[in-house]
């Protein structure tokens, strides 16, 4: 079982099929891929790297010292399964950024941050556009479905998981999957941390340097009917060391796009794929399930919104 990592350097060469391929498979059958080769330069994900831990040192780490001290979390003796040992902040980029007015940023930060959010942007764009591909979607459509009236909602949380006294007894961030689009995320090459579930176990997705995660949110599991699938994964805390980095970036759909199985993936006869198995929704009312529901199975947000459909 060996995780997917896939080499974009040759893509637009001979071996565009080999490599679709390998995505197609990555899709269909683990929900997550990394890749390396995307176009963004390593040096500046040193940058992206360094001034995100820089900003933690200075801004976050005091911060969350207090909290933990204020929840007694250093010395609990039971599994805890209402909060996560994570220390984060969000990054706005689309349909307006809020880069401007988070107020402790460096401008060097700031700067290179947005320069960051327009190159995974395009990275984004580009993957959905293989992903059209593979599925045998006209180029374009996946944007297009995300589009709605003011263009897709898109945005970075940025993460930092510290060491850890009770990595046992309290995850850095809870099982569960993604209620957007599709997810790129820049992440620490030296801490592991993030693993999925796959066939019953937990599998760890390795860091490697300079390289994009990508996963599967739960639209598209909704726009492909199923044939491509939103993994549960979750984030192991780490008991010593300087703690783990990630920056995840989330492409979604706009908030009042229209979220449906595509047409051309269902309803063909004499095959399997005749059944409509997702329902039609407006982005923003999942949005607003997910929030209570995000560390709880899937399954029941799919049918609570097959409910308000038929309603």
């Amino acid at each position: 079982m060996e995780f997917p990592i896939i080499n974009l350097e040759k893509l637009n060469g001979e071996e565009r099929a080999p490599i679709l391929e390998k995505i197609k498979d990555a899709c269909e059958n683990w929900g997550f891929f990394e890749l390396l080769n995307h176009g963004i330069e390593p040096e500046f994900l040193d940058k992206v790297e360094r001034l995100t831990k820089q900003h933690y040192k200075k801004c976050m780490e005091q911060r969350f010292k207090e909290l933990v001290e204020s929840k007694g979390l250093d010395g609990v003796q039971a599994e805890v399964n209402d909060l996560d040992w994570e220390s984060t902040f969000f990054l706005r980029h689309l349909p307006v950024s809020n880069i401007a007015d988070l107020p402790d940023l460096a401008d060097e930060y700031r700067a290179v941050m947005k320069e960051f959010a327009a190159k995974l942007e395009k990275l984004a764009e580009v993957l959905l556009d293989l992903l059209c591909e593979n599925l045998g979607l006209p180029k374009g459509y996946l944007k297009n479905v995300f589009y709605g009236s003011k263009g897709p909602t898109f945005g970075t949380k940025v993460s930092n998981y510290p060491p850890c006294p009770k990595p046992d007894l309290i995850k850095g961030l809870r099982a569960h999957t993604d209620a957007g689009g599709i997810i790129l995320l820049f992440q620490d090459d030296k801490v592991s941390g993030l693993q999925l579930l796959k066939d019953d176990q937990w599998v760890d997705v390795p860091p490697v340097r300079h390289s994009i995660v990508v996963n599967i949110g739960d639209q598209l599991e909704v726009i492909t009917n199923g044939k491509y699938k939103s993994v549960l994964h979750r984030v192991i805390a780490q008991r010593d060391g300087e703690g783990r980095m990630s920056l995840a970036s989330f492409y979604n759909p706009g908030s009042d796009a229209v979220i449906y199985p595509a047409p051309a993936l269902v309803g063909k006869e004499g095959e399997e794929k005749n059944e409509v198995l997702y329902p039609k929704f407006v982005f923003e009312d999942y949005m607003k399930l997910y929030a209570g529901l995000k560390f709880q199975a899937k399954e029941p947000r799919f049918e609570a919104m097959k409910a308000v459909e038929s309603n």
